[in-house]
């Protein structure tokens, strides 16, 4: 059985909406008749793509691996049409997922400098958790994403189907607002229990300080007074004195500069943190291949924020 265009963009679209009658309705047909199609899809791809027992509708493991490469073709031929109508791709812009923290201080620093190397670069950015940002990335829903290389391989992504560049090394670093005599107000070394201010128990950068403490009596003196999954905001909380929380160094550089914040501990609390650039190369989006060919060429340490 020969596979039409036609069912690939049907298979995204109930990707999309979990829903054969929403997904009908948005491919202007009826409902009886997108069934017909996706099930004439799984017959010429020769695997159940569709999860028909869950409500939503879920995709299967074999489902979830087409979705992928049934993007990728509608994306490609979609490209191919708008070039031959003569409109011009070169100022699409890259969509990129990043977590919170990324998104917000490193991500403007980092991208300005790549601009240097590999000339203008328009990109839509979408900060999330890491968890969501994975789950868009294998998906094909976003080009690139910016995360914290995971040394403990639980995001599982595989190296081949989702190469990376490392971008960054940091440190997450213990701190607070000192004292008038510019001594750290919730010091590590102090007896007494130290207020604590946390990330909630699914964020990344929890995790990385758990990792830390996991067999240190300093983990019994930490009293959390305070839970958010962004670093942003466990700055706000420490640059108020409510207590001392973990931030990475780029996120605090003019608080430690200007001495607002300052080290509760020496560099032995210090948790080093690798920054990488992912994308999936199961989509063959112009753009994102043209980029990654630049970003090869390129110094690695010029790749470094």
């Amino acid at each position: 059985m020969n596979l039409e265009t036609k069912w690939l963009e049907d298979f995204v679209a109930l990707a999309n909406t979990r829903s054969f009658s929403a997904s009908a309705r948005q491919r202007h047909v009826t409902q009886p008749a997108f069934s017909r199609r996706i099930r004439s899809l799984e017959q010429a791809v020769g695997a159940t793509l569709v999860d028909r027992s869950t409500t939503p509708i879920g995709l299967t493991p074999e489902g979830q691996l087409f979705l992928v490469t049934a993007r990728s073709m509608v994306e490609q031929l979609s490209e191919c049409l708008a070039h031959l109508r003569g409109l011009s791709m070169a100022n699409e812009a890259l969509d990129i997922v990043a977590a919170h923290s990324l998104a917000l201080t490193f991500f403007p620093r980092w991208i300005s400098r790549l601009q240097k190397g590999v000339g203008e670069l328009p990109t839509r950015l979408v900060a999330m958790n890491v968890g969501d940002a994975i789950h868009v990335l294998r998906e094909g829903n976003c080009d690139l994403m910016l995360a914290y290389y995971d040394p403990y391989a639980s995001m599982q992504l595989d190296g081949e189907a989702f190469p990376s560049f490392s971008i960054g090394q940091v440190k997450m670093l213990p701190v607070c607002v000192p004292n008038a005599d510019g001594t750290p107000r919730f010091a590590l070394d102090d007896e007494a229990g130290i207020p604590f201010l946390a990330y909630t128990q699914g964020a990344f950068l929890g995790r990385s300080v758990r990792m830390l403490l996991k067999n240190d009596p300093l983990r019994m003196r930490l009293k959390t007074v305070y839970e958010t999954a962004m670093a942003e905001g466990l700055k706000g909380m420490a640059l108020q004195g409510v207590g001392m929380a973990w931030i990475p160094d780029f996120c605090i550089r003019e608080e430690l500069a200007a001495g607002r914040l300052i080290r509760a501990g020496d560099p032995q609390w210090d948790i080093p943190l690798e920054i990488r650039l992912y994308r999936c190369s199961l989509v063959h989006k112009p753009g994102v291949e043209k980029l990654w060919r630049q970003m090869m060429k390129l110094p690695r340490d010029f790749l470094q924020a």
